[in-house]
C-alpha cells in the first residue's frame, strides 16, 4: 500500500528551533551547543534549558537564522550523576532491577486482570526484596553481633566495644532479650533510611507536576484517552486506545493510538509511590519487630518464664494482622493515569507505617523485660525465614513466567526479548542480587567474627555462623560462572567469525581499489562487535534460568542436610568433598568481594567527579521508568525530564507559532519520543522528532513492547508530523526503528557510513575515526535530514504585527525563566 498523504501543514512564523536531548553520560551545555557562552532560559541546576548567549531573544530576528535553527540544550545529567551521595544508589540495584521487570510485560489489550495479576505479582517480588535486606540486616546485628558473638565469651572477649553487651560483664544489657533490643536499632535504622531517601528523592526529582494543555475546542486533552492504572490495565475498554480527531499523517480509518507514556498522569505517580513506601516501611519495621518478639515469645513458650506465654501469641497474632495489611496494599491496584491523581491516602501512609513501628517499639519492651533463666545458644532460627524467602521467590518468578507467556501469546510480537519472559528473567536477577548482597555482608560479617575459624565448619570457630542456605547460595556461584563460560566462548567465536565474513563487504561498500587488512579488520571488528548486543537476551535467560535451577537445588541442599556443603560432602569421595569446600570457601569470598566492591565504587565515585558520571550511565537506562513496583529504588527522572521537555515545546510554538525539531541521542531519543506522545495536537502539528543513536526499539522495543513495541511506535509515527531516525552498523546502543514505511513517511536512514572514509584521501589526510555511537552531528547527512524535517514541517508567512508582539511576550516569558531559574 502506498504511504498516505500528509496532512496539510500548518503555517509558520518562520522561525525554527532545534531543541537537543543528550544521552548517555551527560555533556556540558558548552559542548551541545559548540560555543563556550551560553545562558539559562529556563529551569534550575538540576535540569535546564540553554542557548548560546547570542540567541537569547532570537524570535525578534527571525532573519538571522535563515541558515538554521537557533539551538537550544536541554541538560539534564545532573538528575542521574550530579550529587556525590547519589553514588550510594549502588546499593539499591537490585530494587532497581525489580522495578524495571514491571514495565516489561508484553503487549496485549482486552487482557485487564491477566495484566493486573503481572503487576501484582512484581509487586510482591518486589516486597520480598525488602524483607529479604531487612532480614540480612537483622541476620547481622542481631544474630551474629547480639546473640552469637555476645553470648559466647570467646568471641566477646575480643572485641571491647562488645563489652556492655556481654554476659562476662553481667550488666543490665547481659539478658539475651535486652541485647536483641539494643541490636534492633540497627535495622530500623536502615529501613528509616530507606523511608527517607525515597521521600527525599520524590520531592527533588519526581514531584513537579506536569502542566496540563487543553485543546482548542475547550475540552482536557485526556477526554478520549484510555485510562489505565500502572499495571496498564484498562479501567473501560469501550475508551481504549483511540483519540477523538486523527493527528496529521493518519492513513483513513486507522485508529491513532495513544499508548501509556501519552497519558498525562503516566509521569506522575505521587499517589502510587507513597502508598508503595508506607508498604514497604512497615513491611521493614514487621520484620525487625518479629526477629526481636519472636525470639521472646519462642522462650516463653518453651521454658518457665516470668512473662506469661499469651503475651506472645498476642503479639504474633498482631503481627500477623498487620503483615496481612501490607501484602493487601501491595496488591491493590495502582492510580488511574488518565489524568494528574495528586490525592494521598493519607490514613495508609500515615497509619500503616506508624502502626508498624509501634509494633516495634512493643516487641523491643517485650524482648527486654527480665528473663534471668534465658540464655542465648547456637543461633537464632533465621534459616526458615531466608528458605521461605528463597522459596517464595522462586514460586512468584514461575507464576510470573506462566502469566507472561499467556499475555505473549495473545498478541505475539517476534522482536520481543525471551518471546515475553524478558520479565519474569530480570525479576529472577534481581532476586539473585539481593541474595548476592545480603548473603555477601552476612558471611563477610561472620567471618570477621568467628576469628581462624570458618562459619559453618564447626572446628575453630567461636560462633556457629550464618544460616545454613547462606552458604549454599554463595557456592553456587563458581558453579553458575562455570556454565556460563562455554556459552560466552561460543559467542566469542562467533563473533570472531561474523568480523571475517565482514571483510569483503566492507571493501566491496567503499569501493577501495587498494584495500588495507588492518583497517579492513579494525571495521569489521567494531562492527561485529557491536551487534553482540543482540545477543545479551539469550545470555541473561540463561543466566535466570540457571540461577533459578542452581537456587533450589541449594534450597533443597540445605533443607535436606542442614550442614554447610563442605559438611555435607564428608564421606562422599575425595573429589567431592573438595569440590564442595572449595565451592564454599570461593563463592563466600566472591559474594563478598561483591560487596566491597560496590562500596568501593560508591566511595570512589563520591569523590570523582568522572567516576561519578560513568556509574550515572548505568542509571540513565535503569532510572527512566516510574518506581511501580519499588518505592526504594532510585528515583525516575523522567518525571521531570519528560514534562520539561513537553512544557518547553508547547509554551515555545505556542508564542511563536514556529516550527522546531526536537534533536535527540541515545537515551535523549527515547525521553523526546515520550515528551512528543505527551504533546496536544496543535503542538504536536508543529514539532519534526530527529532521533540518532537511539535504543527506541533496539532496547526498549523488545524489552519493553507494551511501551515501545511496533504499535506504539507505529502510533507515534502517525502522530508526530515527521520523524526521522539515523542509526550505524558501529553502534552497540542504537538502530533502526523497524517500521513500515506502508503506514506512513519513511523513518529511518542508515546504517550510516561509519567511518566516514575508508582510508586517507586529499580531503581527509588523516585517518577518520570509527565514530560508533558518538557524534552523530559529524556526519553531513544530519545537517540534511535536519533542513529537511524543518522543509516539511509547513509553508512560511510573513508576520503579522500581532505576531510580532507575540513574539516579544515570549521573548519576556524566556527573560522571565532566567531570572527565576
Amino acid at each position: 500500500m502506498p504511504p498516505a498523504p500528509q496532512a496539510e501543514a500548518p503555517h509558520s512564523s518562520g522561525v525554527a528551533l532545534e531543541l537537543l536531548v543528550h544521552g548517555v553520560g551527560g555533556t556540558t551545555p558548552q559542548e551541545m551547543l559548540g560555543d563556550p557562552r551560553t545562558t539559562r532560559i529556563t529551569g534550575d541546576v538540576t535540569a535546564a534549558v540553554h542557548r548560546r548567549t547570542e540567541d537569547v531573544g532570537a524570535e525578534q530576528h527571525p532573519e538571522r537564522h535563515r541558515d538554521g535553527p537557533i539551538a537550544e540544550a536541554y541538560c539534564w545529567s545532573n538528575l542521574t550523576s550530579g550529587n556525590g551521595s547519589r553514588a550510594l544508589w549502588l546499593l539499591l540495584l537490585p530494587f532497581m532491577v525489580v522495578n524495571l521487570a514491571h514495565w516489561m510485560r508484553p503487549a496485549a489489550r482486552g487482557s485487564a486482570r491477566t495484566v493486573r495479576l503481572h503487576g501484582v505479582l512484581v509487586r510482591l517480588v518486589a516486597l520480598s526484596l525488602t524483607v529479604l535486606l531487612t532480614a540480612a540486616a537483622c541476620e547481622v546485628a542481631l544474630d551474629l553481633v547480639a546473640w552469637q558473638c555476645a553470648g559466647t565469651p570467646e568471641c566477646s572477649g575480643q572485641r571491647s566495644w562488645l563489652g556492655f553487651l556481654s554476659t562476662q560483664q553481667d550488666g543490665w544489657f547481659a539478658q539475651p532479650g535486652r541485647r536483641l533490643a539494643v541490636a534492633a536499632l540497627v535495622p530500623t535504622a536502615v529501613v528509616g533510611l530507606l523511608w527517607y531517601l525515597s521521600n527525599r528523592t520524590w520531592s527533588a526529582y519526581e514531584s513537579q507536576r506536569p502542566l496540563t494543555w487543553d485543546q482548542p475546542d475547550g475540552t482536557d486533552t485526556d477526554d478520549d484517552t484510555d485510562h489505565t492504572d500502572m499495571d496498564g490495565t484498562d479501567d473501560d475498554d469501550r475508551t481504549a486506545g483511540t483519540d477523538r480527531d486523527p493527528a496529521p499523517g493518519t492513513p483513513p480509518g486507522a485508529p491513532l493510538v495513544r499508548p501509556a507514556l501519552g497519558r498525562p498522569g503516566f509521569w506522575y505517580g505521587r499517589r502510587l509511590v507513597a502508598r508503595l513506601r508506607a508498604a514497604h516501611t512497615a513491611a521493614g519495621f514487621l520484620t525487625v519487630a518479629a526477629a526481636v518478639g519472636g525470639a521472646a515469645a519462642r522462650h516463653d513458650r518453651a521454658a518457665d518464664s516470668p512473662v506469661p506465654a499469651v503475651a506472645g501469641v498476642v503479639f504474633e497474632t498482631v503481627l500477623a494482622l498487620c503483615a496481612l495489611v501490607v501484602v493487601a496494599v501491595i496488591c491493590h491496584r495502582g492510580r488511574s493515569e488518565r489524568r494528574l491523581d495528586n490525592r494521598l491516602d493519607r490514613a495508609l501512609t500515615t497509619f500503616l507505617p506508624g502502626t508498624a513501628l509501634a509494633l516495634l517499639v512493643g516487641a523491643v519492651v517485650y524482648a527486654a523485660w527480665s528473663r534471668p533463666a534465658w540464655v542465648s545458644s547456637g543461633a537464632l532460627p533465621g534459616e526458615a525465614v531466608f528458605r521461605t524467602l528463597a522459596l517464595g521467590q522462586g514460586l512468584l518468578v514461575v507464576v510470573l513466567a506462566v502469566v507472561a507467556l499467556s499475555l505473549y501469546r495473545r498478541a505475539p510480537e517476534p522482536r520481543t526479548t525471551l518471546h515475553g519472559l524478558g520479565g519474569p528473567a530480570v525479576a529472577m536477577l534481581a532476586c539473585a542480587l539481593g541474595g548476592v548482597m545480603t548473603g555477601g555482608v552476612a558471611q563477610r560479617v561472620a567471618d570477621w567474627l568467628d576469628g581462624p575459624g570458618t562459619p559453618g565448619m564447626g572446628a575453630g570457630a567461636d560462633i556457629e555462623g550464618p544460616p545454613v542456605l547462606l552458604s549454599w547460595q554463595a557456592s553456587v556461584i563458581p558453579v553458575l560462572l562455570l556454565l556460563l563460560l562455554p556459552p560466552l566462548v561460543w559467542l566469542a567465536v562467533r563473533t570472531a567469525r561474523h568480523a571475517r565474513r565482514l571483510g569483503p563487504a566492507i571493501e566491496a561498500e567503499y569501493e577501495e581499489k587498494h584495500p588495507e587488512p588492518g583497517r579492513t579488520r579494525h571495521i569489521a571488528r567494531t562492527r561485529a562487535t557491536a551487534a553482540l548486543t543482540d545477543s545479551a537476551p539469550g545470555i541473561l535467560g540463561l543466566l535466570s534460568a540457571a540461577t533459578l535451577l542452581l537456587g533450589a537445588g541449594a534450597v533443597t541442599g540445605s533443607w535436606l542436610t542442614g550442614e554447610v556443603p563442605g559438611l555435607a560432602m564428608d564421606g562422599t569421595g575425595p573429589f567431592l568433598e573438595s569440590a564442595a569446600e572449595t565451592a564454599q570457601s570461593t563463592g563466600s569470598w566472591m559474594t563478598g568481594f561483591g560487596v566491597i566492591l560496590l562500596v568501593t565504587l560508591g566511595r570512589r565515585a563520591y569523590r570523582d567527579v568522572s567516576a561519578r558520571r560513568t556509574i550515572g550511565i548505568l542509571w540513565d537506562v535503569g532510572t527512566f521508568w516510574p518506581r511501580a513496583a519499588h518505592p526504594f529504588a532510585p528515583p525516575c527522572y523522567a518525571e521531570r525530564a519528560v514534562p520539561d521537555l513537553s512544557s518547553r515545546m508547547c509554551a515555545w510554538t505556542g508564542s511563536t507559532r514556529g516550527r522546531l525539531v526536537i534533536s535527540g541521542h541515545s537515551q535523549g531519543s527515547v525521553l523526546a519520543a515520550a515528551a512528543v506522545w505527551q504533546l496536544p495536537d496543535s503542538a504536536r502539528r508543529r514539532v519534526a522528532l530527529l532521533t540518532y543513536g537511539s535504543p527506541i526499539e533496539r532496547l526498549y522495543g523488545r524489552w519493553f513492547p507494551a511501551y515501545f513495541g511496533r504499535v506504539p511506535l507505529e502510533g507515534l509515527q502517525r502522530s508526530v508530523h515527521c520523524w526521522r531516525n539515523l542509526w550505524r552498523a558501529t553502534d552497540p546502543i542504537g538502530g533502526p526503528v523497524r517500521i513500515d514505511e506502508g503506514q506512513g513517511h519513511e523513518v529511518d536512514r542508515g546504517p550510516l557510513k561509519d567511518p566516514l572514509v575508508y582510508g586517507r584521501t586529499t580531503e581527509h589526510p588523516l585517518p577518520e575515526p570509527i565514530l560508533g555511537h558518538s557524534d552523530y552531528q559529524a556526519d553531513p547527512v544530519f545537517a540534511v535530514e535536519r533542513a529537511a524535517l524543518l522543509e516539511r514541517l509547513g509553508p512560511v508567512v510573513p508576520q503579522q504585527a500581532g505576531a510580532g508582539a507575540q513574539d516579544r511576550g515570549g521573548a519576556a516569558q524566556g527573560s522571565a525563566g532566567r531570572s527565576s531559574g
